[in-house]
């Protein structure tokens, strides 16, 4: 059984990326949690290491410039300059590798194909083989509105800085969560750092022309998703063959929106139970 705690180490790769320990407990593997956003720290997934409960160790990784891992004398003066392709690094790092990337985190890790032949496994979660759900969550944006996020979007477009990036998904929250759970996904978004620099170099080099550079094939692989998540269009992936096979499992995630271990931890455990048992011993 793992064990969740204060991270016990804390270490950082040749071009800055970040690796905290949260984890650690029987069974082998290290397994790397990358968090969405960008901009998002990967505080933002303490929630779903203590519900996935992975065998092994659980680290949280940041990009350099990214969340919190800014500002320090192991971050370069251009930390973007090799995203996301560091998180090779990451991989490096240590053995027996499992990536695990929520939203666009998983998304940068498809835009690495060297992670093909690093990894022993990966997870993805609520995330997308393209950019493809990008005009249906604008049409589903503009179709429910919410109270707030035009104006919290003017000011933010105004004055683009961490503190108008918080007010911004603040205001946006309901739309990535089911109604019931609504006040405690405000609360996680609530105490996380922001970036607004990662999400101006997302905007400006990744997100409109991302797709995936490569496909796990054989590598054991979790595609999960809240069966009620409106940002990222979990259908997309129905088209897509190379994600598609005897060790690739797809799990929906019942009544659970775009952070499904908010609404369902349970059933997320479940699934990487699944992920777990076809990595196998």
């Amino acid at each position: 059984m793992a064990v969740v705690g204060a991270e016990r180490q804390e270490r950082w790769t040749a071009s800055g990326v970040r690796l905290r320990q949260v984890t650690s407990g029987t069974g082998h593997g290290n397994w790397l949690f990358v968090p969405g956003g960008p901009g998002l720290g990967s505080e933002s997934l303490h929630g779903l290491v203590a519900a996935a409960r992975v065998p092994g160790t659980a680290w949280l990784v940041d990009l350099p410039g990214d969340g919190s891992n800014r500002h320090r004398p192991e971050v370069p003066v251009d930390p973007y300059a090799r995203w996301p392709g560091v998180l090779t690094e990451a991989a490096q790092a240590l053995d027996e590798v499992v990536m695990v990337g929520h939203s666009t985190g998983g998304m940068f890790l498809l835009s690495v194909p060297e992670l093909a032949a690093q990894l022993r496994g990966m997870a993805l979660i609520s995330s997308a083989p393209h950019a493809g759900w990008r005009p249906a969550f604008a049409q589903y944006a503009q179709d429910h509105p919410l109270p707030g996020v035009d104006t919290a979007a003017e000011r933010y477009a105004r004055q683009p800085d961490d503190r108008t990036l918080r007010a911004l998904t603040l205001a946006a929250a309901p739309w990535n969560f089911t109604p019931s759970a609504v006040a405690d996904g405000r609360a996680l978004l609530a105490d996380l750092p922001y970036c607004h620099d990662a999400v101006a170099w997302a905007d400006a080099h990744f997100d409109d022309g991302y797709r995936a550079r490569w496909t796990p094939r054989s590598l054991p692989t979790l595609i999960v998703s809240g069966d009620r998540d409106r940002v990222v269009d979990q259908r997309i992936w129905q088209d897509e063959p190379g994600f598609h096979g005897q060790r690739i499992l797809h799990r929906r995630i019942g009544e659970a929106g775009h952070f499904p271990w908010i609404e369902n931890p349970e059933a997320v455990r479940a699934a990487f139970a699944d992920l777990a048992g076809l990595l196998g011993p």
